[in-house]
C-alpha cells in the first residue's frame, strides 16, 4: 500500500499587513498571539510564522522584547516549529527587520527574495474606519513604497542566519524571485532542501490566477529539480482555493490571519485555528496526511527545537 503524502501546514498568526481595525479577531497582544498560535498548532499547524505588535496600538514591531513573551509561551505549550519573520514590515530597515531572528536564532526565518512594490492601499476601499491614525497611513503610504530586498540585503540575512543554524522560508512573490533564489543557490549560500513559499495575490507581485500558480511551479521545477519543498500562500480570498490547488499538485500550504482575514465569502475567520482546520479538512479529503512538527523538521532538514535561543 502506498503511504499518504505528508503536507506541512504553516500558520502565519498576525503579520504586518492587516491592522487591528480590520478584524476583531486579529491577535495583537503577546497573550493573544500566543493563544492564537497555540490553538493553531493544536489544530494541525506544524510551523508557526510569527510577527509581533505593540500592544498599545497594534503597530508592527521588530523589537525582540515584544517577541520574547509569546515565544516562551508557545514553546512551552507546543512542539511546533517557530518561524520568525525577517520581512517585518516594508516600512522598516533591513537591520531592524533582522533583529528578532538574530536574537532568538529560530529553526526557520522568512526571507523575501526581491525588492518589489507592495501595494496595500486598495484595502482603503474596503475599510473606512480606523481606531489608530497609523493604520490609515500604513495603507496610504504603500502607494509610494518599495519593499527593499537587494542582493546585499538577502546575502546579509542568509549569511548571518546560517551562522546560527537557521534555515529559511524563501518567500517568492514573483518569477524573478525564483531566479534570485537560484542565483544564491549557485553561489552555495542556499542548500537543499530549499523551502519555497510561493506568494500569490499581493499587488506588486504575481497574480492569483491558476495559470500563475502553474507558472511558478514549472519555473521552480526547472530551476531546482528535486532539491526544493514547495508551499502555497494565497492572499485574501485566494487563501483556501490556491492552497487546495497547490496541495493537489504536491505542495505544502500556508494559512493564517497574516495572509487572509476570511474563512469564506463575506465571513471573517474567528481565529487562526479555524483556517488551519479548514485547510486540514481539504488535505484529508485529498488523501494527504498532515505533517507533525517533527515530520516537518525532517522534511526541511531543521536543527531542532532544542537548538534555539528562547
Amino acid at each position: 500500500m502506498a503511504s499518504a503524502r505528508k503536507v506541512i501546514i504553516t500558520c502565519a498568526a498576525t503579520g504586518a499587513i492587516h491592522t487591528p481595525s480590520m478584524s476583531p479577531h486579529l491577535p495583537v497582544t503577546a497573550e493573544e498571539i500566543a493563544k492564537s498560535a497555540i490553538d493553531a498548532a493544536r489544530a494541525g499547524a506544524a510551523i508557526l510564522h510569527l510577527h509581533a505588535r505593540d500592544p498599545k496600538d497594534g503597530k508592527p514591531t521588530q523589537d525582540p522584547e515584544f517577541f520574547r513573551p509569546f515565544l516562551k509561551e508557545i514553546k512551552a505549550a507546543t512542539n511546533a516549529v517557530i518561524n520568525i519573520t525577517t520581512g517585518g514590515s516594508p516600512h522598516m530597515t533591513v537591520e531592524e527587520r533582522m533583529r528578532p531572528a538574530m536574537t532568538f536564532q529560530p529553526e526557520v526565518a522568512s526571507l523575501n527574495m526581491g525588492s518589489m512594490n507592495f501595494g496595500l492601499f486598495p484595502m482603503l476601499d474596503r475599510f473606512k474606519e480606523f481606531k489608530h491614525e497609523w493604520e490609515r497611513q500604513h495603507l496610504e503610504n504603500s502607494r509610494d513604497l518599495v519593499f527593499k530586498n537587494t542582493y546585499k540585503d538577502i546575502e546579509t540575512i542568509l549569511r548571518r542566519g546560517s551562522e546560527n543554524g537557521t534555515r529559511f522560508e524563501f518567500e517568492c512573490y514573483d518569477i524573478s524571485h525564483l531566479y534570485n533564489l537560484s542565483h544564491f543557490a549557485e553561489k552555495g549560500l542556499v542548500k537543499g532542501p530549499i523551502f519555497i513559499q510561493s506568494v500569490f495575490g499581493i499587488l506588486g507581485g504575481i497574480g492569483p490566477h491558476p495559470e500563475d500558480l502553474m507558472h511558478m511551479r514549472r519555473t521552480a521545477d526547472r530551476l531546482f529539480g528535486d532539491q526544493y519543498q514547495w508551499s502555497i500562500l494565497g492572499a485574501g480570498r485566494n487563501q483556501i482555493p490556491l492552497a487546495t490547488m497547490g496541495a493537489a499538485m504536491g505542495s505544502h500550504v500556508r494559512v493564517g490571519l497574516e495572509d487572509s482575514l476570511w474563512i469564506g465569502p463575506g465571513k471573517m475567520a474567528a481565529s487562526n485555528a479555524e483556517q488551519v482546520t479548514r485547510i486540514r479538512t481539504v488535505l484529508e479529503a485529498l488523501n494527504c496526511e498532515v505533517a507533525t512538527p517533527d515530520e516537518a523538521r525532517d522534511i526541511l532538514g531543521l536543527k531542532g527545537g532544542n537548538n534555539v535561543n528562547f
